[in-house]
Order: C-alpha cells, then structure tokens, then sequence
C-alpha cells in the first residue's frame, strides 16, 4: 500500500493559490482514476483507489500547511506504511514554472509543509516537485505563493495536472524516471514544422538565379 499526500491550505480562499498545487495535483489523480470520494479521516480528507497493481490512499491534510505532518503521521502509523512509500506533492520555487521532478529525502528549504511532515515521519520520503518559479525577490515569496495562479500559468497548468495524473501509475510502481519522462513529454511545447522552400525560390535555383 501506497500513501499519496498532496499539499495545501484546506479553506475555500486558498483553493487555487500556487501554493496548493499539491492539492490540484492528487485531485485530478483521484477524478481520473476513479478513487473513492473523500472522506474525513486523520485530521485530513482520504479517498482509496489503485494505479496499476498498487492500492492507493490519497490524502489531503485539512490542518492547514503548517502542520501537515500531523495528518501525515497518523495515516502512515495507522496503516504502517513505510517512509519509502509514502509520496508527496508540494510546490517548488526553486524549479521552473510548469517543470517536475522527483527525489527522495533531503532537506524542506523552507517549505513549511515539507518541513512538518519531517518533524513528524522522517525526511526520506518520496516527493513530486512542482515547479512554480520563484519572484525573484526573497521577501515576495510569501505573496507569490499564496496568490492565484494567472490566467497565463493555468494555460500550462492544466496540462500539467492532467500529464501528472496520466503518468501517476508509474510513480506507484517506483519509476520515478519514467514518471518524469512521461510527463515531461506530454507538457512539452509542440515542435514548430520546419520551413518549406517557396516555389519562387525553387525556380529561381533552377533557372540559375535569375528567374527567367
């Protein structure tokens, strides 16, 4: 059994805040896999579901960012799921708007979310990185994250949610590679065709520059 924990603030006002991206994310991953509804349990929202072979319970922590770790914590001792299976989705500023990347362990860099379920689980988890870009300016990040994404960014926003709920069974099988390949090929832009000589040119080679 896998735990799948997406992160964000739980109140109305926050629901499309680039810093609940993590919500958006697990979201689409029940809506399109056909998980159960989401049900009160462990101070959050869980629904169960499969990707793939693997049984699957997604939660959302209703304890707002801050304290994530305590819904974390009670759903994995419950279950008694190890730290290598429980995999969370969060924002990331130091990563390229639209870009993912997955990784085990490590440090929170300030994520508040990250670094609560840290306190309470351990750090070598498995965690989905989504890119939201940074401001630029240290002392913006707080307005930046907990405002709406634009109508530009939900252009690849949505995309990107979808291509993330595509590929999420092969994040229950482990293939974290291949998990990121996926979903970088569906987002990626569509190629531009390459130029056709015009007809004018061609005769112009033909006849040896000149056209006549």
């Amino acid at each position: 059994m896998l735990l799948f924990v997406g992160l964000g603030n739980p109140e109305p006002g926050y629901r499309d805040n680039r810093h609940n991206v993590g919500f958006m994310a697990v979201d689409e991953i029940i809506d399109r896999h056909d998980f159960g509804p989401l049900r009160a349990r462990f101070q959050g929202l869980l629904s169960e579901g499969r990707l793939g072979r693997k049984r699957v319970l997604i939660l959302k922590p209703a304890t707002f960012m801050n304290e994530s770790g305590r819904s974390v914590g009670e759903a994995a001792r419950y279950f008694k799921i190890p730290l290598e299976d429980i995999v969370v989705f969060h924002d990331e500023l130091d990563l390229t708007a639209g870009k993912v990347r997955v990784k085990s362990g490590g440090g929170h860099a300030g994520h508040n979310g990250l670094r609560s379920i840290d306190q309470h689980v351990g750090k070598d988890y498995r965690r989905v990185r989504i890119g939201i870009g940074h401001p630029g300016d240290k002392n913006e990040v707080h307005g930046h994250v907990l405002r709406d994404f634009s109508k530009e960014e939900v252009k690849w926003l949505d995309p990107l949610l979808e291509a993330i709920a595509k590929a999420s069974p092969l994040l229950a099988d482990g293939d974290d590679s291949g998990f990121m390949s996926k979903v970088a090929l569906a987002t990626q832009p569509p190629r531009k065709p390459k130029p056709t000589a015009k007809a004018d040119d061609k005769t112009k080679n033909e006849d040896g520059g000149n056209g006549k």
